[in-house]
């Protein structure tokens, strides 16, 4: 499209995230952390996500969040096993945490439904505090990201990851990880101003991409993913940096371009040893978040906290996505076959 970057709601609604995580962090803290309390009381055996696209990205983050830190079991539901089925599943002493956008899903809220009645604690993280969603859940907690009006979620996306982070640092007692929250708008604004164009050139004409990540940045990946199909319709797959090699590797050759997320953990030497491999094989790898000696380095800054990266790198790519989209002729505002709420049952 002959249209400049800045002139898209997907770039103004991303370039604002920064500052839509800081309202969230300052004004949902006692909130949060008054839930956090309950949960502890609660004494939950697991956690159950429930979210689609986006959100169910967030849902995944969540797991990584939950589980190595807390001990928690997390795993995300289907909605089908109610909306379509009519299942009900046991779920006494399951803290159920939905996450929505427009909390205006059937499926999503048929789900939550019985979840709560079957002794779930229903948690809603969702854009809408009047919705549906919002209406049958025991807690709710205002994402405030304000209206979203691109097909493609950006703002609510990042919103949900700090909502999650600030809930985990509360149920772990994480002054730390609170610490470097406070601090992520600062840079997530500074990486809305990186420059990912070695990675637009390999990608303006590209037919396939694979997205790679680990941990938290699995999460990130599977969002990145979504986005490049939403907005640019390029075919990427996500895939954890330990799944590659269970089959997809056998894709990778001469210049198949791989985008890979990469943040200060333990997970860092897995998915950094995969670029490598992929290097070897002759593969066009770009790495966010890490220094790697041979692969093709993408500008973004440290993030406060490795738990808290894909924020940080998340606004890196949003911009990139939006430019690669015009850079291939698509409205990234409005994907065909799309609709910015999306009701599925």
């Amino acid at each position: 499209m002959n249209r400049p970057d800045n002139q898209t709601r997907m770039f103004a609604e991303a370039a604002s995230a920064p500052h839509a995580v800081r309202r969230l962090v300052d004004s949902s803290a006692t909130r949060v952390r008054k839930l956090a309390d309950e949960v502890a009381a609660f004494d939950p055996a697991l956690v159950v996500t429930c979210g689609r696209g986006s959100s169910d990205h967030a849902a995944t983050y969540a797991k990584y969040l939950f589980e190595p830190r807390l001990g928690l079991a997390t795993s995300s539901a289907a909605p089908s096993v109610s909306s379509v089925h009519g299942v009900k599943l046991n779920l006494v002493r399951a803290l159920y945490i939905a996450i929505s956008q427009s909390g205006a899903s059937p499926d999503i809220v048929s789900h939550a439904t019985m979840a709560r009645d079957q002794g779930a604690m229903v948690v809603a993280l969702v854009n809408d505090p009047e919705s549906a969603l919002a209406g049958i859940a025991r807690h709710v907690v205002p994402l405030g990201a304000g209206p979203e009006t691109s097909v493609a979620a950006t703002k609510s996306y990042l919103v949900s990851l700090a909502a999650l982070a600030l809930f985990a640092s509360y149920l772990g007692n994480d002054t730390r990880l609170l610490e470097a929250l406070r601090a992520v708008p600062e840079a997530m604004a500074e990486a809305w101003q990186c420059d990912w164009g070695a990675l637009l050139d390999t990608l303006k004409t590209a037919s396939n991409l694979f997205v790679v990540g680990r941990g938290v940045g699995y999460a990130l990946a599977l969002e990145a993913a979504l986005k490049l199909k939403e907005t640019a319709r390029l075919h990427a797959e996500a895939h954890s940096s330990a799944e590659v090699r269970h089959g997809p590797l056998a894709m990778v050759g001469d210049g198949f371009p791989l985008l890979v997320f990469a943040q200060d953990d333990a997970a860092q030497e897995s998915v950094l040893r995969l670029a490598e491999d992929a290097v070897e094989l002759g593969a066009r790898v770009f790495v966010a978040g890490a220094r790697h000696s041979r692969a093709i380095a993408l500008p973004c800054p440290q993030s406060p906290h490795a738990l808290l990266a894909p924020l940080v790198q998340a606004q890196c790519f949003y911009r990139f996505a939006n430019s690669l989209a015009l850079a291939r002729g698509l409205d990234p505002d409005a994907p065909p076959h799309l609709s910015k709420v999306t009701r599925t049952v």
